[in-house]
């Protein structure tokens, strides 16, 4: 049983990682690595909080020029528009 997911029953005193009690079923509990800190499974530790913070502002967005995307987005929305308003006067024709 891993200790990150052990669970201490508070009435029965039993630990277990179901969401109830496997032995009076239960569903007070509390976890064990509140008690005894779990080691850090990972090879690397996370990145700090400063590099989260750089690869953010890497991936936003500026407001001021409009990426390619947006443009993208606009001319799908544009050539539907088109596409519905042809139709419609084509229909209207006939």
């Amino acid at each position: 049983m891993q200790l990150r997911v052990a669970r201490l029953c508070l009435d029965c005193e039993e630990i277990h990682a179901a969401r109830t009690c496997p032995r009076c079923t239960s569903e007070t509990f509390a976890l064990i690595s509140r008690w005894v800190p779990a080691p850090e499974r990972r090879a690397r530790p996370r990145p700090d909080s400063t590099d989260a913070e750089i690869y953010r502002e890497l991936l936003e967005e500026n407001p001021e020029s409009p990426s390619s995307r947006k443009w993208l987005k606009g001319g799908a929305v544009a050539a539907t528009i088109g596409l519905g308003l042809g139709s419609w006067l084509l229909r209207r024709r006939r």
